[in-house]
């Protein structure tokens, strides 16, 4: 369900677990800073760089798409690292809920393309953090090195700004729109999101299943076959 209420936003959740062990060690950890909007920017850049962004690897089961998932296997998609901060900001003592959109992303690999049959993502997520008195977006998706790969400026988080996608890679080229925005919530809306991903895109999951039919293949080494700076 849709919250607004920031003291709504710091208890666990099922798969915003900040509750568990894991997550708690990872933001003792990296939240550090005099403030909350200091520790909040730790832990985003913790997030986005300590754990690569892979959309091919991706599990629909609630295990999967935990956020403690992604400190045991090292890395996540844009929902589950989006999980990863906003549970940690969560076991720092900062509100956090994740919100979600659906955008057109003009950069995939060919194999994307191929299997997902449109450029337009739905349900891609980010979290909104409490500071200062206000919400303010992050999204860690994109680690450092995929986005000198991609030619695409890293997003970057002080805090202050909205962190979403730039429209424009350093080309000059669209990289991603927002289309509509679906909202914020407490915890990840798994029910919905699978059923979307399921009538959206037929050829992408597993009949029955909770598995990207992309699980087998290899994104880094797709990402070395696509021209450089699209």
């Amino acid at each position: 369900m849709p919250i607004d209420d920031p003291h709504s936003c710091l208890a666990p959740s099922d798969l915003v677990d900040s509750g568990h062990a894991a997550v708690r060690a990872f933001a003792a950890e990296h939240a550090r800073g005099a403030t909350d909007r200091e520790r909040a920017v730790a832990l985003y850049y913790a997030v986005r760089d300590q754990f690569r962004y892979d959309p091919y690897r991706i599990d629909l089961s609630p295990h999967g798409m935990r956020a403690s998932t992604v400190l045991e296997i090292g890395y996540g998609w844009c929902v589950t690292k989006a999980a990863l901060l906003a549970a940690a900001s969560r076991a720092a003592g900062i509100p956090a809920r994740m919100g979600f959109a659906d955008v057109r992303n003009h950069l995939s690999t060919q194999r994307m393309r191929e299997t997902m049959e449109t450029d337009i993502f739905t349900w891609h997520g980010y979290a909104d953090l409490w500071l200062d008195g206000r919400w303010v977006k992050a999204t860690p998706a994109f680690n450092l090195t995929l986005c000198e790969r991609f030619g695409l400026h890293p997003l970057e988080f002080d805090g202050q700004t909205d962190s979403i996608y730039h429209p424009f890679d350093k080309s000059g080229q669209r990289h991603m729109e927002y289309l509509e925005d679906r909202g914020r919530y407490d915890d990840v809306p798994l029910a919905a999101l699978v059923a979307d991903f399921r009538k959206r895109y037929p050829r992408w999951l597993h009949e029955a299943g909770t598995l990207s039919e992309l699980s087998s293949s290899d994104f880094l080494a797709d990402v070395e076959k696509e021209p450089q700076g699209r």
